[in-house]
């Protein structure tokens, strides 16, 4: 898998989010550098997973069109009778 590293627009993003959340619900405040620590734990944790899930999502949705393909090129084919 690859090493999953965010942006610094996304990740700036994601620790602002991560710091509004943990006022808002849980009344704790935190600075960049433990949004910044939360970050990287969440994505060594879960990254692979949420990556995995990308990958089957992907995989779906190419299996199903995929199958409208193959769908199109049958309703495509000629009857091969001998002409008469």
């Amino acid at each position: 898998m690859p090493n999953l590293k965010l942006d610094k627009d996304t990740r700036a993003r994601v620790n602002q989010q991560i710091r509004q959340y943990l006022s808002d619900e849980l009344d704790t405040d935190i600075g960049n550098m433990e949004a910044d620590f939360l970050i990287d734990f969440l994505t060594s944790s879960l990254g692979a997973s949420f990556y995995n899930l990308g990958l089957k999502d992907t995989q779906a949705l190419i299996t199903r069109k995929m199958d409208d393909i193959n769908d199109e090129l049958y309703g495509m084919e000629q009857p091969d009778d001998p002409v008469r």
